[in-house]
């Protein structure tokens, strides 16, 4: 077996073998290209393959960033390993170990100090380690010492004739009744929505209302909640990654969360998307209590991944 960086003439072969050996996560070629290949910082010298005989039987993925992401700049501490998996035939031999602790060096030789599975932003591939359907996966890094964290939810609902219930009409009623609004995206609120999310929420929330805007969606995929002198008090949206059944993020304002904003725009996005024949819902993560609000509402758990990281010094 030996170890080599990535070539471009292995990626047939390493999609094939993710799709045998990530059953739960399968990826075609246009998908691996733009999240892995094309991602800014992807490096190929921190994504390795593993061969025996000439064959692809393992592969690694890590990343370091090169270029800042929004409020969290390069993160110079941090390194990640966004993916690995080694053929079912090929487990138990040391290829595992080789590749992690080959990624670890090198990443560790580029002045990282810690190193996280999976939960790269912003273009990850899973929010961290699905121990129900990769059961071997967390016990391997268990032994490699990383340790392990935070679960988080992956989530969905069937919306086949979603209607707003009494509860929810209420809700409205009331909040309505107190000088607030729900309202489709308007541009003339642009550039206050851009603040808001970054400052109510951070980078990440911004930066998906702005690939919203800048692909003109964001007229039929977020909508706002504005108050009684017309300032943005929540908004929620849908579609952050091209797919239109995908929700999220949604937020509200601290000073203004004892209304049931929240509630309400989930309400209404959930009539929205029906209303377009858009019958199922999902988003791939959200915490313990994201998890707990949105079970108020029907929303269930499909999948749990769990947080693992590995301090290098």
């Amino acid at each position: 077996m030996e170890i080599q960086n990535y070539n471009q003439r292995y990626e047939q072969a390493v999609v094939d073998l993710w799709n045998a050996c990530l059953p739960c996560d399968p990826l075609t070629l246009q998908k691996f290209r733009k999240q892995a290949l094309l991602d800014d910082n992807f490096d190929p010298s921190l994504c390795y393959v593993a061969l025996a005989d000439q064959e692809v039987v393992g592969f690694l993925l890590a990343t370091r960033r090169k270029f800042p992401y929004l409020e969290r700049g390069t993160e110079p501490d941090r390194g990640w390993i966004n993916v690995l998996f080694v053929e079912a035939e090929h487990r138990r031999q040391g290829i595992g170990r080789a590749l992690v602790e080959k990624a670890e060096a090198d990443m560790k030789a580029r002045g990282a100090k810690n190193v996280t599975v999976a939960a790269y932003s912003p273009n990850y591939f899973f929010p961290g380690i699905d121990k129900q359907n990769y059961p071997e996966s967390a016990a391997f890094f268990d032994a490699m010492g990383y340790q392990s964290g935070e679960e988080s939810y992956s989530m969905c609902k069937d919306l086949h004739g979603y209607q707003l219930d009494e509860a929810a009409l209420a809700r409205k009623a009331k909040a309505e009744a107190a000088g607030f609004r729900f309202i489709p995206f308007s541009w003339k609120y642009c550039v206050d929505l851009l603040e808001f999310a970054k400052v109510e929420f951070g980078g990440g929330w911004k930066r998906n209302l702005l690939i919203s805007m800048q692909n003109n969606l964001a007229e039929d995929n977020v909508l706002l909640c504005v108050d009684q002198n017309d300032q943005l008090a929540g908004f929620c949206m849908r579609q952050m990654d091209g797919n239109p059944m995908r929700f999220g993020p949604i937020g509200v304002m601290a000073s203004q969360r004892n209304w049931g904003l929240g509630s309400i725009l989930l309400d209404l996005m959930q009539l929205e998307m029906e209303k377009r024949g858009i019958y199922h819902m999902y988003f791939v993560s959200t915490d313990a209590p994201g998890r707990r609000f949105y079970e108020r509402h029907g929303i269930t758990v499909f999948r749990t991944f769990t947080d693992y990281r590995k301090n290098l010094d």
